[in-house]
């Protein structure tokens, strides 16, 4: 139970996964070419990211052959609950989506 909880709280610790946290809220699932292109990241460095939040209890991934679609998990519990309502609030400059998986764009 409390090492859950510490992988929760890491997960926090870090300017670039309450963005990527922030972005799903207002983005819904996304394909990880979509989250690359539209964060400007490097491939590895966003998997990095992904895989501590997937790993602090926040997101769940769903593989379609070569890609990978993230999304915030459900249900969650209260203790993060809480905290994505509290990223809903933060003021956080959001760049745009850039859906190339829609485009068939996708290039990872």
């Amino acid at each position: 139970m409390t090492e859950d909880f510490l992988r929760t709280v890491s997960a926090l610790n870090d300017e670039t996964r309450v963005l990527i946290l922030r972005f799903f809220l207002e983005h819904g699932d996304l394909c990880v070419c979509d989250l690359q292109e539209s964060l400007g990241m490097i491939q590895s460095r966003l998997s990095r990211h992904l895989k501590i939040l997937k790993e602090g209890g926040f997101l769940r991934v769903r593989r379609e052959g070569r890609w990978a679609h993230y999304g915030l998990r459900s249900p969650l519990d209260r203790f993060r609950l809480a905290a994505l309502e509290e990223i809903k609030h933060l003021q956080i400059d959001l760049p745009p989506l850039k859906k190339l998986s829609e485009k068939g764009s996708c290039q990872i």
